[in-house]
């Protein structure tokens, strides 16, 4: 008996697919009819996928089984140590440190003692046009959680 394929194994292969099959990750999330930055997390291994959408995705990308039984995998979700100084994700860790405690006191402001929930989550990214250069628009909407006692 083999072992399962890695999920960083089966995001490589599946980034591979994608790029040689010319295929935008908007494609496969309106082929999986899942949300875009859900599906593209999920593809890269935060998130596992049924079996319905695992064997989907293979078969749009001509991947094979052993790539969709990775994907079906619950993931051990973070982030690659190494990926942390990329620049994009850098200025996702700056933006928060900058702007995080203030984030935090106008929660609590609005809405009490609590938290904004990761798991209860979308998150959207948008292209705005803008005369001084085009802008990126990143949404976050959580649940919020209350603390009880």
């Amino acid at each position: 008996m083999t072992p399962i394929m890695s999920k960083a194994d089966a995001a490589g292969l599946v980034v591979a697919a994608r790029i040689r099959n010319g295929l935008s990750w908007a494609d496969i999330a309106k082929h999986l009819d899942a949300p875009l930055v859900w599906c593209v997390a999920a593809l890269l291994g935060q998130h596992p996928l049924s079996a319905e959408q695992a064997e989907k995705v293979c078969a749009l990308l001509d991947l094979d089984a052993s790539v969709a039984e990775s994907l079906q995998l619950q993931p051990a979700r973070g982030i690659d140590p190494a990926l942390q100084s990329d620049p994009t994700i850098y200025r996702f860790h700056e933006a928060l440190n900058v702007y995080g405690p203030a984030l935090k006191e106008l929660i609590h402001e609005e809405f009490g003692d609590g938290i904004m929930s990761a798991i209860n989550f979308k998150v959207d990214i948008q292209r705005r046009p803008d005369p001084d250069g085009d802008r990126v628009v990143v949404t976050f909407d959580g649940k919020f959680l209350d603390y009880r006692w």
